[in-house]
């Protein structure tokens, strides 16, 4: 239980004192036998020790002591009014604002794990590392702020559990001084009954009988505490109508405290470590997929190795096959050689011909021309 209440009393008590409470009528303090209840009001909440306390309180009720209707149940008033007063500094709704904004960011930094690498043979093994320290790097950050939520929300826990066990206790003093104030009202009912149907009758018959002024200002003044003591009765029932209403708003405080405890609860011992293993898979899942690509990697290189290899060594092979069964002269170059010198030879002989010809001609013509000269140096002789 909690300790801001300790100084309210969980036990009715009647008192026409409230300054000075030791004058309160305690429970089976009287020997008066418990009379039916004359009131009109239901008084099954009482015990039959309450009963009987409600029966000897209304003896001492006064109702020609104006200070005393003034004073009648503000006790019980102050009770609820101090009562509501501790209740409103003790009961404080949690601000639970920097959880959702924690959870916000640790949701952001989840999200961005899914970030696109870059592509690329060459690039691979450094890109793979590259990643996976960044990916190490964001799971440290985000790990930090699941702690920092974890230790926030254990924090809104405790201060929970308390304002629900402070709500039992402010639940009992409420229904304790719902029944303080029943039991005010119960005896007030009873005695303004009694005084109006005992006292306040005779008086006001013996009024009309004497016809003295005197026996009717009794008459009248009487009348008049009645009526305000009725009042103050009526003032009483709305004091007691706020408690009646003040107990269920505990009891919905308290099942929304609860519920908010369960949820952090279960907010720690499931979803923080569920984060934190989805951590540990996520990386696991990451150098497995890294490893298999990596492994692909090497594979499709080592495949087009091989295939590359297997193909200049086909046509080496080939190339080496050819050249080793060609002759030292092909027979194409023979072909082309001698049939360029039979040409040669030919235009050997065609020249030879053509120059053996020239000079046969240059002969004939040499001599024609020598004789030419002779004839013509004999004319101018003779």
């Amino acid at each position: 239980m909690s300790e801001e209440f300790k100084d309210f009393t969980a036990t009715p008590t009647l008192t026409l004192n409230p300054v000075a409470e030791e004058s309160a009528v305690p429970a089976m303090a009287q020997e008066t036998r418990v009379q039916p209840n004359e009131a009109g009001w239901d008084d099954s909440m009482l015990s039959a020790e309450e009963k009987q306390m409600v029966v000897d309180f209304s003896k001492q009720i006064d109702l020609k002591n104006s200070n005393l209707i003034m004073q009648y149940g503000a006790g019980a008033q102050k009770k609820m009014a101090d009562f509501s007063e501790k209740a409103l500094d003790n009961v404080k709704t949690q601000d639970l604002g920097e959880v959702g904004d924690l959870l916000s960011g640790v949701v952001s930094e989840l999200k961005s794990f899914d970030a696109e690498e870059e592509r690329g043979v060459f690039g691979f093994f450094k890109k793979s590392a590259n990643k996976i320290t960044a990916m190490k790097a964001k799971y440290a950050k985000a790990e930090t702020n699941i702690n920092k939520i974890c230790q926030v929300l254990e924090g809104h826990q405790v201060q929970l559990m308390k304002d629900a066990a402070t709500l039992d206790k402010m639940y009992e003093l409420n229904k304790t001084y719902f029944k303080e104030l029943s039991m005010y009202i119960l005896a007030g009912k009873k005695k303004l009954k009694e005084v109006r149907e005992g006292e306040l009758a005779q008086i006001t018959a013996k009024a009309q009988q004497s016809g003295l002024p005197e026996d009717a200002q009794e008459a009248r003044d009487l009348d008049s505490m009645c009526n305000r003591f009725e009042k103050k009765l009526h003032d009483l029932e709305l004091t007691r109508m706020i408690s009646i209403q003040t107990a269920p708003q505990i009891r919905l405080v308290q099942n929304n405290d609860t519920l908010m405890v369960e949820k952090i609860q279960s907010t720690i011992v499931n979803t923080v470590p569920l984060w934190k293993s989805q951590m540990v898979l996520a990386l696991g899942v990451e150098h497995s997929t890294q490893a298999a690509a990596a492994q692909r990697q090497v594979t499709d290189m080592t495949n087009e190795l091989l295939r590359k290899n297997a193909a200049t060594l086909k046509t080496a092979t080939i190339e080496t096959a050819k050249e080793s069964e060609r002759g030292i002269v092909d027979m194409e170059t023979l072909k082309i050689t001698n049939e360029s010198l039979i040409s040669t030879l030919d235009e050997v002989m065609r020249i030879q011909q053509e120059g053996r010809q020239k000079r046969q001609e240059a002969e004939v013509e040499m001599a024609r021309m020598e004789s030419e000269l002779k004839t013509k140096l004999l004319q101018i002789s003779g």
